[in-house]
């Protein structure tokens, strides 16, 4: 005869509703008096046997184990809704992009608690055959943190990622710089562009593109003060960027830099047509005191300005003797242009750093890796000496 089980003991039947076995056992009482049982399913009896140690065994690790249907995709969509609060709007979009084109079409249909390192070990193994390295990081990193997210909150018992390390990947694009007769080709084909004072002041003085688009025309001093000792050359005042403080990359990013002629022409020239553009927008335009806008007034997109500085390069590139392919080159290659064609004037390495604002010397020889040659209004005398001081279109 079976031994009758003690009472709360827990036992094994059978559901005709959801045609399952249930198994069940009696843990005792939480601290309301409550009895705390835990169960477990299963298609047989062995099944939902194993199915219960293992809801046991979970129990007595202090775990309070999420839905048995809690996939990585979920994991993923939490860390995105709740885990990137107060980050910069463009940090949650280039997150969301990474997430949903990299990480949930390959790993999220995988449930959480089934994850294993094998598993992120030959996803990132396929991606490094696609991915740079820095893109292979990128991608690791938002799963790491979404499946760390779902440990604190006891979804999952530890984080397999942590256990991954990142494999090389595709050699990134290399940085690039126009040669001195492709610059003076852009200037030139730059000329009727609604670009042109962008692309000029972009190439002229090496700012940001980050730093170029919120320039507020409060910020330029297109005259300077001649009369005082030392006299004041015609400046702009790099203190602000697109980021979501509204400061500059680093500390010596703030900088002060003077304007070669080219520039200071180009300038006024984009006040000329800004007032033009206002007149015509009539009441949509939006008045915010940027130096470089869209047709009603509005601070331009980074996509805008690669689309239109890529506009430029097209017609560059039917130039005879110019070889240069347009969709390969971004804006930010204005920056290393100026960089290189400083250096190639033999502009010493410190002052170089100092007119782009980099923190240290050493930045602009490991990002830019150009030959530096070893000599803030120095960078505006040499590019007028390099491209002269010629007013422009219809001066």
């Amino acid at each position: 005869m079976t031994k009758r089980r003690s009472r709360g003991d827990g036992g094994l039947h059978w559901d005709d509703k959801r045609q399952r076995w249930i198994a069940t056992a009696s843990l005792g009482h939480d601290p309301s008096g409550k009895r705390v049982v835990k169960r477990a399913s299963g298609r047989t009896k062995t099944a939902a046997k194993a199915k219960l140690k293992e809801v046991l065994r979970d129990y007595e690790d202090g775990l309070a184990i999420a839905p048995s249907g809690y996939t990585v995709k979920d994991a993923v969509a939490d860390w995105l809704k709740y885990g990137l609060s107060g980050r910069d709007e463009s940090t949650v979009t280039t997150n969301t992009i990474l997430c949903h084109t990299h990480v949930i079409p390959a790993l999220g249909a995988r449930k959480l608690r089934d994850l294993s390192a094998d598993d992120v070990d030959k996803w990132l193994a396929d991606k490094s055959k696609v991915l740079s390295t820095r893109s292979l990081q990128a991608i690791r990193s938002c799963l790491n943190r979404s499946v760390k997210r779902a440990m604190a909150r006891d979804k999952v018992k530890r984080n397999v990622v942590e256990l991954c390390s990142v494999p090389a990947g595709r050699p990134g694009r290399p940085s690039k710089s126009l040669t001195l007769k492709q610059a003076e080709a852009v200037l030139v084909a730059a000329e009727d562009s609604p670009l042109y004072a962008y692309i000029v002041v972009s190439l002229l003085t090496g700012g940001r593109t980050e730093e170029m688009r919120p320039l507020r025309w409060d910020h330029v001093n297109l005259e300077g003060d001649p009369k005082a000792t030392p006299a004041v050359p015609p400046h702009i005042a790099v203190w602000r960027s697109v980021r979501s403080t509204g400061d500059t990359k680093t500390k010596k990013s703030r900088r002060t830099l003077a304007l070669p002629g080219r520039a200071i022409d180009a300038l006024k020239i984009q006040r000329e047509r800004q007032g033009w553009q206002r007149l015509a927008a009539g009441d949509q335009w939006q008045e915010n005191g940027l130096v470089f806008t869209s047709a009603v007034g509005t601070e331009l997109d980074a996509a805008n300005v690669r689309r239109e500085f890529r506009k430029v390069l097209a017609q560059v590139a039917r130039v005879p003797d110019v070889d240069l392919k347009p969709h390969e080159w971004t804006t930010r290659e204005t920056r290393t242009s100026f960089v290189s064609i400083l250096s190639d004037k033999g502009i010493p390495l410190e002052e170089i750093s100092r007119l782009v604002g980099h923190s240290s010397t050493a930045v602009t020889e490991e990002v830019y890796r150009k030959q530096i040659r070893p000599v803030i209004q120095t960078g505006a005398v040499t590019m007028d000496e390099i491209f002269g001081t010629d007013s422009g279109p219809g001066r």
